[in-house]
């Protein structure tokens, strides 16, 4: 019996959607049916947060939207954060909102709020189903506006009425005598004749052939201004001490990955590489730079900006020396002159900017050889201070943070797959732990949101089932999506967390301490998350010396290789490594 659940399948079928994230719900149910009749693979959740941010890692990962599908109410308004993070991370997601029956529309109704008015600050697009036709040409305007221009989250409202069969619906709303009824009062038939008027106001046509059409390519990302690019190459040309920075909206599948790391050679200067764009050059490029990127900024005469905004991470654009040459393009003009307004700007798709210069602008690395060496002496220098600070003995019980970052490092294979979700132990990570491959580091961008690691290593292990992908956790966010271990173990997803435990919020106690004296709110338990991983489905290990690092590692890796999600609890000594790092 055909519905609405079905009619969404067809659309997702259509745009190359292959799984469905959930968390089920009456409102919702002929949607979950419906996407696996169709093929679909619907993947439940714990949490609805978990579920976008798990459609989120698989848009990152595949160019595709990513779908979730919630209930109305509170599934709705539990899903903000993740959908927030969508928006200001660049990311085109698709949320699929339940909702009460539209005659019962602000009357009452179990789980009946007004979502639009929520959920429209945080989307690109909203719109709410009125009748069953409705279906798929709001689906096509959702999947188009989420992937034109800058991507980002989209919202549609799916009324529950609209969702089943239509026998069924006139069961739920009454409609029908029931049988051996008594002949209807005068107000009994009034009411009926109602309903039956609004059912086929809202099923009118709902029985003919969907003719939505096929999905086409996405829509062309906006060229970058020729004489724009002329002038980069020129301020290039002209330039001692140029750098390279790269961000995530570079990596929005405009062009393939290896095309932008053959613009980078090209072009020959020094790179840096943030978010989604880590792992672009692989994991120790020439011209790669990871460490003192202050310094670097500040010394530079030519920075080129690829889809990185002047926000907190650039110091609001004060890192960039006044009279450098600013380069930047971007798909958002507010992004494009965020606090500091370039020296040469593009509206355009920084990836295809990268490629245009490059080829206007090739050979002139050799000019900057003995900048770029004073780069590599000075990363090098860093690399030998990590090291020794890694080699050093903690004062009390516990593991050297950096020592078992840097044998994570050297333990990886190179199609592992990085999910970051904490503060100190994953800021400390960035330092050492290399991205191996384009699109191998996910983390939450600039909205820094903690609890982003069960839902993105779900989504990244579906779109990546051959790649191990492991969680960097810290024992403060672990505790967010500590119960999607019951979703890897129920759906057969063998990813590998790995949770520093120092028993401290210790970003914040750091500098809370040293300020105020006081650590109160920021001190946890040395809890036990192995034994809730045990407890979930999966398989735990305590790691408490240092020579328990690697053997820990190889037994993850054989488990996880016989489909059980693993989690490794790793017991920290207190680090200063990053003291001074917390960012407001």
């Amino acid at each position: 019996m055909a519905h609405g659940g079905d009619r969404i399948a067809e659309g997702l079928l259509r745009h190359g959607v292959t799984t469905l994230f959930t968390l089920c719900g009456g409102h919702i149910s002929p949607i979950l049916v419906g996407a696996k009749a169709y093929g679909i693979r619907v993947v439940d959740t714990r949490h609805e947060a978990a579920a976008v941010f798990a459609a989120d890692a698989m848009a990152r990962l595949t160019g595709v939207p990513g779908v979730a599908a919630v209930t109305a109410g509170p599934g709705v308004t539990n899903t903000i954060t993740a959908v927030k993070n969508a928006q200001m991370a660049q990311v085109p997601v698709l949320l699929l909102g339940g909702a009460t029956a539209t005659i019962l529309k602000g009357r009452g109704s179990l789980q009946d709020i007004d979502h639009q008015s929520l959920i429209g600050p945080h989307v690109k697009w909203q719109g709410s189903a009125r009748r069953v036709t409705d279906i798929e040409p709001l689906l096509e305007t959702a999947f188009r506006v989420a992937v034109e221009g800058v991507p980002g989250p989209v919202f549609l409202e799916c009324p529950v009425d609209l969702l089943y069969p239509e026998a069924i619906a006139r069961e739920f709303y009454g409609a029908l005598p029931k049988p051996g009824e008594k002949p209807p009062s005068l107000g009994k038939r009034a009411e009926r004749w109602y309903l039956n008027r609004h059912l086929r106001k809202i099923f009118r046509g709902a029985s003919t052939p969907d003719s939505a059409p096929a999905a086409g390519a996405s829509p062309a990302t906006k060229a970058p201004p020729g004489g724009a690019v002329r002038r980069a190459a020129k301020a290039l040309e002209r330039a001692e001490r140029p750098l390279i920075l790269v961000g995530s909206q570079a990596m929005l599948h405009a062009v393939a990955a290896p095309e932008l790391r053959a613009a980078l050679e090209s072009l020959g200067a020094p790179v840096y590489l943030s978010g989604m764009a880590r792992g672009l050059l692989g994991a120790s490029h020439p011209l790669l730079l990871r460490h003192k990127r202050r310094e670097a900024l500040r010394e530079a005469d030519c920075v080129v900006l690829l889809g990185v905004p002047n926000d907190f991470r650039l110091d609001y654009g004060r890192q960039v020396r006044r009279g450098a040459s600013l380069i930047a393009a971007n798909r958002s003009l507010e992004d494009l002159e965020k606090n500091r307004r370039p020296t040469i700007g593009a509206l355009a798709d920084p990836a295809r900017f990268l490629l245009e210069l490059s080829e206007r602008a090739a050979g002139l690395h050799a000019r900057w050889g003995a900048w770029s060496g004073e780069l590599r002496d000075r990363e090098a220098a860093r690399e030998a201070e990590i090291a020794g600070r890694a080699a050093e003995i903690p004062d009390a019980p516990g593991l050297n943070p950096l020592r078992l970052l840097r044998e994570l490092d050297g333990f990886l294979e190179d199609d592992a797959l990085l999910v970051a979700d904490g503060g100190d132990f994953v800021g400390t990570a960035s330092y050492v732990v290399r991205a191996r491959s384009p699109l191998a580091w996910l983390d939450p961008g600039v909205f820094g949101t903690l609890g982003v690691g069960g839902g993105f290593a779900l989504g990244a292990k579906l779109a990546r089932p051959e790649s191990e992908v492991w969680i960097l956790y810290g024992d403060g966010s672990v505790a967010y999506s500590l119960m999607e271990f019951d979703t890897f173990a129920r759906h057969g997803i063998p990813v590998i967390a790995l949770v520093g435990n120092d028993a401290s919020w210790a970003q914040i106690a750091r500098d809370q301490v040293t300020a105020l004296g006081d650590d109160v709110g920021t001190v946890l338990a040395s809890t036990d998350y192995e034994l809730a991983a045990d407890a979930l489905g999966g398989k735990g290990l305590s790691i408490a010396h240092t020579d328990e690092i690697v053997p820990a590692f190889e037994q993850a890796r054989v488990w996880a290789r016989a489909g059980h999600p693993v989690l490794l609890n790793a017991r920290l000594a207190r680090s200063d490594f990053r003291k001074g790092s917390i960012s407001l």
